[in-house]
């Protein structure tokens, strides 16, 4: 990988993180929209209505969790790219910085 390569390779992992990042929000906004859709479905039946509010709580909060759980983990596996590209980068940094030295490349 040559040097005008390497940023253009860094910008791409970055832009995947990014990318796995929007679709864990996307996915996440989608659960908290059906939970609510089926809380509106529940309210609108014959049911009791204290058991109707519970039931609509217990949905809601479990959709949130759901999603705030699918977000760690897309924000984890982010920084896992990111993080890899940094290391990377410093390997090829310093590969480049051997050659150029006259090192021998490992």
């Amino acid at each position: 990988m040559s040097l005008e390569e390497v940023p253009s390779s860094v910008e791409a992992i970055e832009a995947e993180a990014e990318k796995v990042l929007e679709k864990a929000r996307t996915r996440a906004t989608e659960i908290v929209l059906s939970a609510k859709g089926e809380a509106d479905k529940i309210l609108s039946s014959e049911l009791p209505m204290a058991e109707v509010t519970v039931e609509c709580e217990k949905i809601v909060h479990e959709a949130k969790e759901e999603a705030e759980r699918m977000v760690e983990a897309s924000a984890r596996k982010a920084s896992e790219i990111k993080t890899n590209a940094r290391r990377k980068v410093d390997e090829i940094s310093q590969r480049m910085v051997r050659i150029i030295v006259g090192e021998n490349s490992k």
